[in-house]
């Protein structure tokens, strides 16, 4: 396998416990996991990270979700494996000089290659602008397998980023998304959950209804909703040929999620958002995932940086 020159796989970050003196298995996962390049990637689940936060900064959030990938690694390291016996790192595609148009094309490149080779790869972001390199190398592997039928992206999210402002940034993935899908005669359904009435404008509401998509604020997704979210994700989904899964920090209560971008005063539960994503992946329909806006610039306590590698562990386990 030949990743995208701007990816490099870093063995220092995977450091952890090593309990082999104990009785029973006492795997983590920085004894399992491997370089892509040195690993049979069929099946297997492979991580790739994009250090890059010039979408955040070109949309005037907080710079710092660059260093997200590094960090969310750090704490997957140390989290027992659970009988997964191989994970696959690609490394990170990285944005150093702002043109962020060329980084989102070489993460969709190495998107591409992982898919492309049977894998099952969870990009680490980085700010959201992450969701438009997934999608093209989504699309360049669906395009080279002759896929037919209907994508559904499904974004946990306190924002719509349906901005329709140009050059692009972390606000405008989905709606470059929906002028791509039709641009290549692509069936898409939007999903949205977790958005925040207080952090999108009556604009944004607006192209969200003239892309049919599906959406719940944050005060519809709480404990109490969860049987109907639940429905309403099977609904939307039982359609959809193909999903690409993403999750924005920032749709989690900042006293859950302090290092993100732009905290959410509001916000919804980390169960929730678990059993939501669980959802999601248990329809098999799910071919690539990404996690977005982890800022270890602002986190506390590594709060932000172990839910997002525990949301990582379960979208590396799914099916």
């Amino acid at each position: 396998m030949t990743m995208t020159e701007a990816a490099t796989f870093d063995a220092s970050i995977w450091q952890g416990r090593d309990d082999t003196g104990e009785r029973g298995d006492v795997t983590r996962l920085f004894q399992v996991v491997q370089s892509a390049d040195a690993t049979t990637l069929s099946g297997a689940p492979a991580l790739l990270g994009f250090a890059c936060d010039a979408g955040v900064v070109r949309n005037h959030g907080r710079a710092g979700a660059a260093q997200g990938p590094r960090e969310i690694r750090r704490a997957l390291a140390n989290v027992p494996a659970h009988g997964l016996s191989v994970l696959a790192d690609a490394g990170d595609v990285t944005c150093d000089d702002g043109d962020l148009e060329r980084a989102q094309a070489a993460l969709g490149n190495s998107v591409c290659v992982l898919l492309d080779a049977g894998a099952r790869p969870v990009v680490l972001g980085g700010g959201h602008e992450v969701a438009f390199g997934t999608y093209q190398g989504l699309r360049q592997h669906w395009q080279k397998q002759g896929w037919r039928g209907r994508l559904a992206v499904v974004n946990f999210d306190a924002h719509f980023d349906l901005r329709t402002s140009r050059p692009g940034n972390s606000g405008t993935p989905f709606d470059q998304i929906a002028e791509d899908c039709a641009a290549h005669g692509i069936d898409l359904t939007y999903c949205c959950l977790g958005v925040s009435r207080l952090s999108n404008t009556p604009a944004l509401f607006d192209r969200a209804d003239a892309l049919h998509a599906h959406y719940v604020e944050d005060t519809d997704v709480q404990e109490r909703h969860l049987d109907a979210r639940m429905a309403d994700l099977d609904a939307w989904l039982a359609d959809a040929d193909h999903v690409y899964l993403t999750i924005d920090m920032d749709v989690l209560a900042a006293a859950v999620a302090p290092g993100v971008s732009a905290p959410a005063a509001y916000g919804i539960t980390l169960p929730v958002l678990e059993a939501l994503v669980q959802r999601v992946c248990s329809t098999g329909k799910v071919r690539v995932a990404d996690i977005a806006e982890t800022n270890p610039e602002y986190d506390q306590d590594r709060r932000t940086v172990r839910v997002a590698a525990r949301l990582a562990y379960h979208l590396l386990r799914r099916s």
